[in-house]
């Protein structure tokens, strides 16, 4: 398929001149033509110069989980806006209504959809909670907020005061107070010589919280695998002590489900591969494939009572809004992108086609010394690249950022951790479609795999 277009000279010339996009130094913008993305289908989508690209990170950022061009989404939104676009979250609507019941359905223990407009808002929203829960439930105790070294939770300043990749918040303080570091748990990187590193891992967290006090201590937030900070799946015994550890300490459980949510790991969430009962849980990306904008933060009824407990005072309830919370074109697509991920059995291809990625990166990793670590859950897969498996020194990261060009240069767009862990910078990230096809797995690895020989043979 080839991209008819008329002359996009006149787009490119309005980038340039008056797009500030996100992620970019725009000085070289001066000598070349900024990247614009006309059309997407499936897997693959189409820049203003025509050229055709298979997308293997779903968007850039791990969203469009059930491809592009799906007419079904863009009809149910349209039909949604004709009939009722907005109203304020104050009252409800009929998709939000019937995306919360279907969303509760895949969520067991969990009762209540508080409605926002992207994941760094909907971490917000529990981060204010339990702020909330302190003050009316502790005497002011238990207002501190634990999150995981190499985690990320979202762009506000809040929001990056309880993320766990220094890069990102470089230049953007003072922070909000009360965010405290635990250490990270990948095994590759380890930080101690146990045979039970995942239990370890998560009695580091453990220490942290007697160090700082368990009754100053209200939420634990973290990722089931971590995203940005270099895919990492926590160690066989490390959630399962996380959620002991949270019990015996009377701190909730917030899981940011905003990259693995909906179907990423293939279930619907990733706590649900380790069989955890988390008190928050958060969500985006791939709620609605990015045909709306919308994000959930999803609790249990026991702390929705803690918000209705004394009706006569002014100050019980969550005094709260998000004006794109009451946009109702979300929930009316997300609805439609779940029907889509059960109907076409989106959950079952993502584990094969997870099989066939995480081999086709092992095989490479025997082929390329350079390949130091595989590793991933679903179709979220990374492999770490360095300059010496023994040392296990980090690769340069202008050289994995030399890997990522040539797929581009291919026609393959694939991802790596940036702008997150100084002098660790140094994974290629994957999240393709969950409907990617083993031809399409196979072009992937194929793209890394010549890029490999070239950067560094």
């Amino acid at each position: 398929m080839a991209l008819t277009t008329n002359d996009l000279s006149a787009v490119i010339e309005a980038d340039r001149a008056h797009l500030w996009h996100h992620l970019i130094q725009h000085k070289p913008f001066e000598t070349i033509d900024p990247r614009i993305i006309v059309e997407g289908r499936g897997m693959r989508v189409w820049d203003a110069k025509g050229k055709e690209h298979l997308d293997a990170v779903s968007g850039g950022v791990w969203t469009v989980n059930v491809g592009y061009g799906r007419e079904s989404i863009a009809n149910a939104v349209r039909d949604q806006l004709i009939r009722m676009n907005y109203f304020s979250n104050a009252a409800g609507s009929v998709p939000g209504s019937l995306f919360a019941e279907r969303l509760i359905s895949k969520m067991p223990g969990l009762s209540r959809v508080y409605y926002s407009n992207s994941g760094s808002e909907a971490n917000e929203k529990a981060f204010k909670m339990v702020r909330q829960i302190a003050h009316r439930h502790h005497g002011g105790k238990k207002w501190k907020i634990l999150y995981r070294e190499r985690d990320y939770h979202g762009t506000t300043i809040t929001a990056l005061s309880a993320g766990g990749q220094p890069q990102r918040v470089m230049q953007y303080g003072p922070l909000t107070p009360g965010f405290v570091e635990v250490p990270h748990c990948l095994e590759y990187r380890k930080q101690w010589d146990v045979a039970n590193y995942g239990e370890r891992a998560a009695d580091a967290i453990e220490e942290v919280i007697l160090r700082e006090g368990p009754d100053t201590i209200g939420a634990l937030c973290l990722e089931p695998v971590t995203a940005g900070g270099g895919v990492i799946v926590p160690p066989d015994g490390y959630w399962e002590r996380v959620q002991h550890i949270c019990r015996k300490h009377d701190i909730l459980l917030h899981i940011d489900e905003v990259v693995c949510g909906v179907g990423r790991t293939g279930t619907w969430f990733g706590y649900q591969h380790y069989g955890v009962k988390p008190d928050f849980v958060t969500m985006a990306k791939g709620v609605a494939s990015g045909y709306a904008a919308i994000s959930c933060t999803v609790t249990t009824e026991a702390v929705f009572d803690m918000f209705k407990d004394d009706p006569s005072d002014p100050l019980s309830y969550f005094r709260d809004i998000s004006t794109f919370g009451g946009c109702a074109s979300g929930p009316a697509a997300a609805l439609e992108n779940m029907r889509i991920i059960e109907d076409e059995g989106l959950l079952e291809n993502t584990n094969a086609m997870s099989e066939r990625l995480l081999d086709n990166l092992r095989a490479l990793q025997e082929k390329h010394r350079v390949i130091g670590d595989v590793r991933g859950k679903g179709l979220f897969c990374g492999a770490e690249l360095v300059a010496d498996r023994v040392t296990k020194e980090p690769a340069e990261e202008k050289m994995v950022a030399a890997v990522v060009a040539d797929c581009m240069a291919q026609g393959v767009i694939i991802g790596m951790t940036n702008r997150s862990l100084p002098g660790f910078n140094n994974t290629l990230c994957l999240s393709p479609a969950l409907i990617a096809t083993p031809d399409d797995i196979d072009a992937i690895t194929h793209a890394i795999d010549k890029a490999l020989v070239k950067v560094f043979h």
